[in-house]
């Protein structure tokens, strides 16, 4: 089983992220949703951990700049790679400050975010 097979999507429209697991799961792939980071780490802690994290950044509680920052300094959960998805202008910096594995803009073109996400899996089987 690739890594990539069971996917973390952290976004607080509910609306969004239900639609990207319909979408994700009619292609093979466990989703689970979080509404914010507060909530991911939660998941984080009680379930499988994923292969992939797909990250908005603009939530309340806990944001995505904040999740990604305190996932990256816990050792179970700092080699989950990120994938950023937002509106945000900055976004190829933003990313790059996070260390973000790629950043798609929204509304994300899901063509692409698959073909992205088929890629990470086939790094992470080569690696």
């Amino acid at each position: 089983m690739e890594l990539t097979s069971h996917i973390l999507v952290v976004e607080d429209d509910g609306a969004v992220c239900e639609a990207m697991k319909a979408l994700l799961e009619e292609q093979g792939y466990r989703v689970a949703c979080a509404a914010n980071g507060l909530e991911a780490f939660r998941l984080l802690k009680q379930d499988v951990l994923p292969g992939l994290i797909l990250l908005d950044l603009s939530m309340p509680l806990m944001d995505g700049r904040e999740f990604r920052n305190q996932q990256r300094r816990t050792p179970a959960l700092a080699a989950i790679p990120v994938m950023l998805l937002s509106a945000e202008e900055d976004l190829p910096e933003v990313a790059a400050s996070l260390q973000a594995a790629g950043f798609f803009a929204k509304p994300v073109e899901f063509g692409g975010l698959l073909e992205a996400i088929r890629l990470l899996g086939e790094e992470d089987v080569t690696a």
